[in-house]
């Protein structure tokens, strides 16, 4: 019979329970805290019993905490100016993300129930801020203090170290005070601030550009000197796993980060020009992620058609439009919106962009070995209900979508095509016969986003003649209609935009329809068809949008064109 254990302390009986230290490692650990007077979980951490990131996990479902990681943190320069170096350092507690609409702060710490630390937090902040305490790792802690404190990351005094060449005092503490390293950290930083999809690092013959996408529209914000491009391009390289070696072959990496106070996923793309590698960092923010389907942007109408698509227990529904135009945030929606525990739904993509649970999604490509043709074959065999094709790109994988609708399963796809009357004209031109399409097709959902006017600063004003023809509206019998225009405001930046919104071209395919695709109809009928069951063309929605203010019919043009003549007065 096995003699009984000690009384142990809290922690001790957690890391018993979950198995992490036997009953001999509990009673050496107890027998040196006796002796030592020290924390249990620190004595377990240097006897080597478990290791930081074990004890941290196991103190956090101990206490109910959130336990960070920050190793991978990017930390806001504004969070670490609320508490003091000397502070921060006295209480081994960071600083680590900074939420000012809920006015919290979170510190992350090694030992969250120290109430002397949190005193003293408090006191230091004012009533004001809330503190949350978040668990981490002690080495880790003190780590990201060297790292952070006493670095500057404010892009221009970064580049003036850059062009002196006189890092700051206590640079060599850690590698991550090198300018350059702090550097690409503010430019990130800088860019999710900014709501950024984009970051490109172009470099010219005399000098590298950056520039970020920001509602779907490119702005430069800096131009470096040529001589920093390889260096920053060695630095994204290694922080996305790539070969630095290899300047001469396009690259694909991955890079996860938590940057002020969120985790940030990084698809990091390389490609060889005349002058560099060309960088683009596309930034994929899993809190803005997953948009509901009932805040996607359909009227009632188009929500009520995308039901009973949706409705169909068997079929294929395909989202088409330009790359970038949100068809992954759609298709993400409708999968959000049918999860369920009694269906498996299982997705194929070029690559996974956000994390979804309880979805089963594979990333294809190249390095994975699978196409999305040989990856639709496997997924039968899982026994799916639902399946997402990322894009469907040639015959076979038109063919294998098409036959896993015929064997009743919900296929998820996208297409590029213009309109959602295009999508029958492409499949037809992959090979797929009309009386194959006919019967299997459920829906097609067209989309464009176009950017949203900023509500602080937007101006109202008489549509003029070449606006009212441009928007394909009437010239007007003494009728006037107010159209809203960008003016630029700090809440903007400037720019007169703020966010972006879809305008969609909703198609549910009925039997009537399915009788012209199997009889090979013509586009121009297929459109009137479609027109006749009440389904508004692209450019409608997008001129309704126009009409209420939301959007301006500057932008509207830019993204579709000009429109085809309204069939009734949309006012």
């Amino acid at each position: 019979m096995n003699a009984p254990h000690p009384v142990a302390a809290p922690i001790g009986q957690t890391l018993l329970a979950a198995g992490l230290i036997g009953g001999d490692q509990l009673r050496i650990a107890l027998h040196e805290q006796r002796r030592a007077h020290r924390p249990f979980g620190r004595i377990c951490v240097e006897l080597g019993f478990v290791t930081e990131a074990m004890l941290r996990d196991a103190l956090s479902a101990r206490l109910g905490r959130q336990a960070v990681e920050l190793a991978g943190a990017v930390i806001d320069p504004a969070t670490l100016a609320l508490v003091p170096e000397a502070l921060a350092r006295r209480h081994t507690a960071l600083p680590f993300a900074h939420d000012e609409t809920a006015a919290t702060l979170t510190v992350a710490m090694a030992d969250p129930q120290n109430l002397l630390a949190l005193d003293a937090l408090a006191a230091h902040c004012g009533p004001a801020l809330r503190l949350r305490p978040a668990l981490a790792a002690e080495s880790d802690i003190r780590e990201a203090l060297d790292r952070h404190y006493g670095c500057r990351l404010a892009i221009d005094d970064i580049l003036q170290e850059l062009e002196t060449a006189a890092p700051p005092a206590g640079s060599a503490r850690h590698e991550a005070a090198h300018p350059l390293m702090r550097l690409v950290d503010a430019l990130l930083i800088e860019a999710v601030k900014a709501g950024a999809s984009d970051i490109h690092f172009e470099p010219e013959a005399g000098f590298l550009r950056i520039r970020y996408r920001i509602d779907g529209i490119l702005h430069q914000v800096r131009a470096l000197h040529a001589g920093h491009g390889p260096a920053m391009a060695v630095r994204l390289k290694v922080m996305a796993g790539l070969n630095i070696a290899e300047t001469r072959a396009p690259q694909d990496g991955r890079v996860s980060l938590t940057v002020a106070g969120r985790p940030i996923d990084f698809r990091v793309a390389t490609l060889p020009t005349l002058h560099g590698e060309n960088i683009v960092l596309r930034i994929l923010d899993r809190q803005r992620g997953i948009v509901a389907l009932d805040r996607i942007g359909f009227d009632p109408a188009q929500h009520s058609a995308v039901a009973r698509i949706l409705a169909r227990p068997e079929g294929l529904i395909l989202v088409t439009g330009p790359t970038g135009s949100g068809k992954t945030t759609t298709l993400y929606a409708m999968l959000e919106h049918l999860d369920d525990e009694a269906i498996n739904i299982m997705t194929l993509e070029d690559p996974v962009e956000y994390p979804m649970p309880r979805i089963r999604q594979t990333t294809v490509g190249e390095a994975m070995r699978i196409d999305f043709a040989g990856g639709v074959r496997a997924l039968l065999r899982q026994d799916p209900d639902i399946i997402l094709v990322g894009e469907i790109r040639d015959a076979e994988t038109a063919e294998m979508a098409i036959r896993a609708a015929m064997t009743g399963h919900r296929v998820f796809a996208t297409l590029h095509t213009n309109t959602a009357i295009g999508v029958i004209a492409r499949l037809l031109d992959l090979g797929i016969r009309p009386a194959l399409l006919a019967g299997n097709l459920c829906g097609v959902i067209a989309q464009r986003l176009v950017r949203r006017l900023c509500p602080d600063c937007r101006r109202l004003a008489p549509a003029s003649l070449e606006e009212r023809h441009a928007l394909g509206l009437p010239d007007g019998d003494g009728e006037e209609i107010l159209l809203a225009h960008p003016t630029g405001c700090p809440a903007c930046g400037g720019r007169g935009y703020r966010g972006r919104q879809a305008i969609f071209e909703v198609l549910p395919i009925d039997d009537a329809f399915d009788e012209l695709i199997a009889a090979n109809a013509a586009p121009a009928e297929l459109a009137r068809a479609a027109r006749a069951q009440g389904c508004p063309a692209l450019g409608d929605d997008g001129r309704r949008k126009a009409l209420d203010g939301s959007t301006s019919p500057d932008e509207l043009l830019r993204v579709i064109g000009p429109l085809a003549p309204a069939q009734a007065r949309l006012v």
